[in-house]
C-alpha cells in the first residue's frame, strides 16, 4: 500500500512517516519546508527518517502536485500539511488562506481524480472555540472559531464533507488536541516553556494561568492515526474524530511538571488573555474508542520526561 504524507518534515508528519516506514508501508513524503519556524529542525527530522521518497513541494503548486500524483499512484493520502499556529494567523492571514484552503482544495481534488481509497486530514481542537460544554464532542457545534486558523480547519471539514457526498470519497478528519513530545514544534507552549525554563528566561503565562489544555503525547496521536489508516472505510464515508488525552491539565500544573522533570524553577510573568486563545480544551474520545478500540493515555509526566530527554540530546545540553 502506497501512502502520501504531506507535512512530512513537520512534527506529526515526521513521526507518522517514521512509524509507517518501520511498519513496512511504502511511504512518500511532501513538504514545502517553509520558514514559519526553524528549518534546521525540519531538515533534522528528514535526516532522522533516512532515505525515503521525499518531494519538496507546496500544496498551492497544482501542476507539481499533479505530476507527483500521476507518477506515484497513491492508495492513501494523509494530509498533515498546513500553515500552523493560531497567533500567526492574525499577522499573516493570507498564508492560511493559501495553504489551508487553496492547498487543501488542491490535494482533495487530486485525490478525487486519482481515486484515492482514503483521504485522511488534520483538523484541530481549535475549531471548538470557547465552547462552554466539556468535554468537546464531535457532535458539538463548531461555528464560532476564535481565529482564522480555526476557521480554515473548519473549512477543511466542510470541503471533505462535500467531496465525500458528491464524489463518493472516503474521508476522515482528525481533530488533534495540543500535541507535544520529542521533535515538537518550537512555537508551541511545551517547547517554549521547556526552553525558557532551561535557559532561566521568563515565561509568559496568559490569563494569569487560568487556562487548561488537553496535552496529548505524540506516540498516542500516531497510534490513533495508524489505526485509522489500517481501517479503510467504505466509499462515501465521511468521519471526524477527536484524538486527545481526554484529561485536561491546568496551565500552572503543566508548568510545575516541567519544573519537576527539569529540576529548575520557572521565572513567571502573568499576563492577560491573548487574542484568539481559548480557555480550555478537552477531548471526548469515545467515538475513537468505539470504532478503533483505542484511547490515548500517556501520563503527562512521562511524556514531558521523554520530551526533556530528547531536547537535551538534540540541543546538546547537560541534564540537571
Amino acid at each position: 500500500m502506497k501512502i502520501l504524507v504531506t507535512g512530512a518534515a513537520g512534527f506529526i508528519g515526521f513521526h507518522l512517516c517514521k512509524r509507517l516506514m518501520k511498519t513496512g508501508y511504502d511511504v512518500a513524503g511532501l513538504d514545502n519546508i517553509n520558514s514559519y519556524y526553524d528549518v534546521n529542525l525540519k531538515y533534522s527530522r528528514l535526516k532522522e527518517l533516512g532515505e525515503f521518497n521525499f518531494y519538496k513541494a507546496d500544496l498551492t503548486d497544482l501542476p507539481k502536485l499533479r505530476e507527483i500524483f500521476e507518477k506515484e499512484r497513491f492508495d492513501i493520502v494523509c494530509n498533515l500539511a498546513a500553515q500552523a499556529g493560531v497567533r500567526y494567523s492574525f499577522e499573516n492571514p493570507s498564508a492560511y488562506i493559501q495553504s489551508n484552503v487553496v492547498g487543501f482544495a488542491n490535494i482533495m481534488e487530486l485525490s478525487r481524480i486519482y481515486a484515492i481509497k482514503h483521504f485522511i486530514y488534520a483538523s484541530s481542537s481549535s475549531i471548538y472555540g470557547n465552547n462552554n460544554k466539556v468535554p468537546f464532542s464531535e457532535d458539538d457545534r463548531t461555528d464560532n472559531p476564535q481565529s482564522l486558523y480555526a476557521a480554515t480547519k473548519k473549512e477543511n471539514e466542510l470541503i471533505a464533507h462535500v467531496y465525500s457526498r458528491q464524489w463518493n470519497m472516503a474521508t476522515t478528519g482528525l481533530r488533534f488536541f495540543t500535541v507535544y513530545g520529542p521533535w515538537g514544534r518550537p512555537d508551541m507552549a511545551p517547547f517554549l516553556f521547556m526552553r525558557s525554563i532551561l535557559e532561566g528566561k521568563k515565561i509568559r503565562i496568559f490569563n494569569n494561568g487560568n487556562l487548561s489544555r488537553d496535552f496529548s503525547y505524540i506516540d498516542d496521536i500516531i497510534e490513533g492515526v495508524v489505526k485509522i489508516i489500517e481501517s479503510v472505510p467504505e466509499r462515501g464515508c465521511c468521519k471526524v474524530y477527536n484524538i486527545g488525552n481526554s484529561s485536561p491539565v491546568e496551565l500552572m500544573e503543566f508548568i510545575k511538571t516541567i519544573e519537576t522533570v527539569t529540576g529548575k524553577e520557572a521565572v513567571k510573568e502573568f499576563v492577560p488573555m491573548q487574542q484568539g486563545d481559548v480557555y480550555t480544551t478537552y477531548a471526548d474520545t469515545s467515538k475513537l474508542a468505539r470504532d478503533f478500540g483505542f484511547r490515548p493515555n500517556t501520563p503527562l509526566e512521562k511524556g514531558i520526561r521523554e520530551f526533556y530527554n530528547w531536547y537535551c540530546e538534540f540541543y546538546k545540553i547537560g541534564k540537571q
